[in-house]
């Protein structure tokens, strides 16, 4: 296990609670965000819009939302019963109890493990917050209690997600479901806080702050200066005027003459001071658990993962719960917004996913957004024994994998079954108003023969594709480059070029760099993947640079 905090700024792929265990210290997380599977019975899925604005058939499952109570989760209820935490371990027997051996217990349990992995790893200043919909809100926060004891929970915020539904007219008949629910919990009595502030309501600010001093503009309200309790000298006259009956100053005739001098005192027909309260001065309201002033995810901000959250919202979260230089912890980091938060407001952080997709798209992310960083990813092929010993071990990880070496979409997503000879897609973009598309197709073998080639050439003919990309882990034969060379060049009329239409790239050479796809793409990385905006005025000293 790791000792000190060289580990951070990292991305993980694996099973969450693996790597927590493995990788990461008890006590050495300020804050951890969470944004777990909410067990709906559906599939989340990154659907990949072609670039003409139609829904391609590449359909991508980030993670499979569906819990099964089976001999997993039988194995991490008996982790939790011998845990030495009895309250959590009573709990969840009781839970199980009442609910029985079915999905819904089969996800408590997956998250009650972590939880409790979580609760290890925070530091105890640190804080937590677990966002979720009601769907399974209620139980989680039973989970909740029992990890981080009664006098754990700070509070449940409410985030309105969405605008009205108008499911009444599909003959819903209940309430419509617009807000999503964070869960916000710390480890001891003594947490890191910083208060947030919103901006006041202009009927607020009409109406309180109405006055405004003629030389400067700036808008003001009265404050009285008188107090009920006497405190030293104060019933002291000022310019001929005394508090009223029963009342004293609020401050020492000193200090009035202070703010005489700053011009702070204003004085009513009765000649009674009033103290200046200017409004760019006041912070604002300060920030309560009904959030409705984030909206979803901008047109500008949307990768195309149909959970993404705002980044606004995770840039609240951890502005309240954390301070600068902090390490900031997501488990279920999906398409990134966390992390990306976290760099953004010059935290550490720590990803971890469980597909490989995942962890490329968050890796993406950071590298559009924040060019100049360095950061560790693990769990990933480095180097050629890595990529083979990942294609033994689950070869459709590894063609996701390879895909996004070579920046390409995983084609059907996770739907494991025929070989359709297509591996994945790019597209890019050669005259102004015509899209063009190239197959790939991925081949994780030991060997690799001549007909795999010939083959390729024939799906890109019957898809109407420009080139067809051959990612190989071993090396290609005399005869493979042969059989690409004679399927001859895709010409750009647009750049003047050409392009070899069947491109043989092997695993070792792309992890090296020294080879790429070779089309015409003004884009700077294809149609594929939308790209993330690159953060300004981020000046940083001392980052080591991994990649």
């Amino acid at each position: 296990m790791a000792e000190n905090a060289e580990w951070t700024r990292r991305l993980y792929y694996g099973d969450n609670i693996n790597v927590l265990r493995e990788s990461v210290p008890d006590a050495s997380v300020d804050l951890v965000y969470l944004d777990p599977p909410f067990n709906s019975k559906a599939s989340y899925n990154i659907l990949f819009k072609s670039p003409q604005g139609r829904d391609s058939h590449a359909q991508i499952e980030a993670f499979e939302d569906n819990w099964h109570w089976g001999i997993k989760a039988e194995a991490e209820f008996d982790e939790i019963v011998r845990c030495s935490n009895t309250a959590v371990a009573e709990m969840v027997i009781a839970l199980r109890r009442y609910l029985g051996q079915n999905d819904m217990m089969a996800y408590l349990v997956m998250m009650t493990n972590r939880l409790l992995e979580l609760h290890r790893v925070l530091k105890p200043t640190g804080s937590l917050y677990l966002h979720c919909d009601p769907t399974a809100s209620h139980y989680l926060k039973v989970v909740l209690d029992g990890v981080f004891g009664k006098n754990g929970f700070r509070s449940e915020i409410s985030w309105k997600r969405s605008s009205a539904h108008s499911d009444a007219k599909q003959g819903r008949r209940q309430y419509g479901n617009i807000r999503d629910i964070l869960f916000f919990y710390t480890k001891s009595e003594k947490w890191t806080w910083n208060w947030i502030y919103t901006k006041y309501a202009k009927k607020y600010m009409d109406g309180m702050y109405r006055h405004a001093e003629e030389e400067t503009g700036r808008r003001y309200r009265k404050g009285d200066l008188t107090a009920a309790r006497p405190g030293g000298d104060t019933l002291y006259k000022w310019h001929g005027v005394k508090p009223y009956h029963g009342r004293y100053w609020a401050y020492s005739k000193e200090k009035m003459e202070q703010f005489e001098k700053e011009g702070r005192l204003v004085y009513s027909k009765s000649g009674m001071p009033n103290y200046k309260r200017y409004l760019d001065e006041m912070p604002g309201v300060a920030l309560q658990n009904d959030w409705q002033d984030i909206p979803p995810a901008s047109r500008s901000e949307y990768l195309g993962y149909p959970t993404q959250k705002p980044l606004a919202l995770l840039e609240r979260i951890i502005q309240a719960s954390s301070d600068e230089g902090a390490l900031v912890l997501d488990p279920f980091c999906g398409c990134g917004t966390a992390v990306h938060a976290a760099e953004k407001l010059n935290r550490q952080w720590m990803g971890i996913d469980i597909t490989h997709l995942a962890v490329s798209l968050v890796e993406k992310r950071l590298r559009d957004a924040f060019p100049e960083i360095g950061f560790e990813v693990e769990g990933t092929p480095k180097d050629l024994e890595g990529a083979r010993d990942l294609a033994r071990r689950d070869k459709y990880q590894f063609q996701w994998w390879a895909c996004s070496l070579v920046n390409a979409q995983p084609y059907r997503g996770k739907k494991k079954g025929a070989d359709t000879g297509i591996d994945g897609l790019i597209y890019f973009k050669d005259e102004p108003h015509t899209v063009k598309k190239i197959i790939v197709s991925v081949k994780g073998g030991e060997s690799v023969h001549v007909a795999m080639v010939r083959d390729l050439g024939h799906i890109v003919e019957r898809e109407k594709a420009q080139i067809g990309l051959f990612v190989t882990l071993a090396e290609p034969t005399g005869p493979m480059k042969k059989e690409a060379a004679a399927a001859g060049f895709y010409t750009s009329e647009a750049f003047g070029k050409n392009y070899p239409r069947i491109q043989i790239l092997t695993v070792e050479d792309l992890l090296a760099g020294k080879d790429r796809p070779r089309f015409p793409d003004p884009t700077a990385g294809g149609l594929t993947f939308k790209k993330a905006k690159r953060e300004k005025g981020k000046e940083k000293e001392g980052f080591l640079d991994f990649g």
